[in-house]
């Protein structure tokens, strides 16, 4: 990996883009989904999935015998994990407030989980269970009833069977064989089958990703993710090799991931870049590893760990481990992250997988004003609002001056045409 000072460090976002005519495709995949439906999805599903589908459901059988192609040691971790999420998601939860004031106004905010929503999940051999918990349970301890999955086939026509266990023990309510943008149509439009969703969540390829962007305003969605991230900042009592191991453990990635490592040890940087290279070698994925080491890695020297943790800041990354003597010490100082991970006890993979929090995550700097996904993203707020009689004729003059200082003169006869009843039925008395 290149070292470079804080300064070199590059910040902008990390886009891959699509050129015009894939784009173009995509808008094309869209459109003939909203207009065919069903019949767009077998095709487009046949031609980019090699599955020739007659029934686009995942049945209730095919969720069965999935649980007999895993073994009870994966499904037990499984189930382990999945009740530290809802435990986790389960304190985030927010209820309806009313508050009434003295005038007899009462003000408030009704809170109400979305009625149904679409997770995405990848496809094919490259499955990801882990994500079917992330993306559901918060849904479902917001109190969505509805969830629909959809996830492209194998050209069998199969699903990964620990992707329908991690769905069924999620509790999603009904699964589709449908992917790439063609799944996202689905969600955001509608088909003869599958009924359109309030809100589209779920990572996926750049294609999915586009289509997520394109359907938006249609449906809500999550975020655009973009490649993983990950910043360790570590002082001269980090061990190198697991500082190595952390930084690779995002690098295997995708060969756009990006792995950090900000230090003001020299020594340690040494040591680092030396693990790096043993440790990559020995990996199944070393060869998109190592080009997300070469082009998007970078060690960073700085003068002390105060200026580290203000170039994290400055990078916003989407995991920030923080590998020194004492974390707590500088947590305090942490502006920009999506998780952060304290000590030598809490790499990120346990993150990913098993400690609770949500590992969807912003991306590309955006930790500077984005959170993750949470139970909030399945709730939408409703104001509450009921003004009394005396909070009316109090008020009432006042919203006419602001009314009319707008131009907006049915804005203030509303309110005048009840002030001046009030004040007619009042002389009558």
């Amino acid at each position: 990996m290149r070292v470079v000072k804080p300064e070199e460090l590059d910040t902008r976002r990390r886009e891959s883009g699509l050129p015009a005519d894939q784009e173009r495709k995509i808008r094309e995949i869209l459109s003939a989904v909203r207009a065919e439906g069903d019949a767009a999805l077998r095709r487009y599903t046949e031609m980019f999935d090699g599955a020739s589908l007659r029934d686009l459901r995942v049945t209730e059988e095919e969720i069965d015998a999935a649980y007999e192609q895993v073994s009870a040691e994966w499904l037990e971790a499984l189930r382990e994990a999945a009740r530290r999420i809802r435990r986790y998601h389960e304190r985030q939860k927010r209820q309806s407030w009313m508050e009434p004031e003295a005038d007899g106004t009462i003000l408030g905010q009704l809170i109400r989980p979305l009625e149904r929503v679409g997770v995405y999940v990848p496809g094919g051999r490259a499955a990801y269970p882990s994500s079917v918990l992330m993306n559901v349970i918060p849904a479902r301890v917001a109190g969505v009833e509805e969830v629909a999955m959809v996830t492209p086939p194998l050209p069998d026509g199969s699903i990964h069977p620990p992707t329908l266990v991690a769905a069924r023990e999620a509790g999603v309510t009904e699964i589709w064989k449908a992917g790439g943008a063609q799944g996202i149509a689905a969600l955001a439009y509608g088909t003869e089958s599958i009924r359109r969703v309030d809100k589209i969540v779920g990572p996926g390829n750049i294609y999915v990703a586009y289509a997520k962007r394109m359907v938006y305003g249609t449906a809500d969605i999550d975020m655009i993710a973009g490649p993983s991230e990950i910043v360790v900042i570590a002082d001269e009592t980090a061990d190198p090799a697991y500082v190595a191991a952390d930084l690779l453990s995002q690098a295997e990635h995708d060969p756009m991931a990006s792995a950090v490592l900000i230090t003001p040890s020299s020594a340690l940087a040494e040591q680092v870049s030396l693990e790096l290279v043993k440790q990559c070698e020995a990996l199944e994925r070393r060869e998109i590893a190592g080009q997300s080491l070469r082009e998007h890695g970078a060690i960073c020297l700085t003068e002390d760990l105060a200026e580290a943790v203000e170039t994290a800041n400055r990078l916003a990354p989407e995991h920030l481990e923080l590998l020194v003597a004492d974390p707590w010490r500088w947590v305090g100082r942490v502006k920009n992250a999506g998780a952060v991970f304290l000590g030598e006890y809490s790499p990120e993979p346990v993150g990913d997988y098993f400690a609770g929090p949500n590992h969807v995550l912003p991306t590309n700097g955006t930790a500077r004003f984005f959170s993750p996904l949470s139970v909030d993203d399945f709730l939408k707020k409703t104001s509450l609002i009921a003004y009394s009689r005396e909070a009316l004729l109090r008020d009432g003059p006042r919203v006419i001056t602001l009314a009319e200082g707008e131009g907006l003169g049915a804005h203030a006869e509303s309110i005048r045409v009840r002030l001046e009843r009030e004040k007619g039925e009042k002389r009558d008395e």
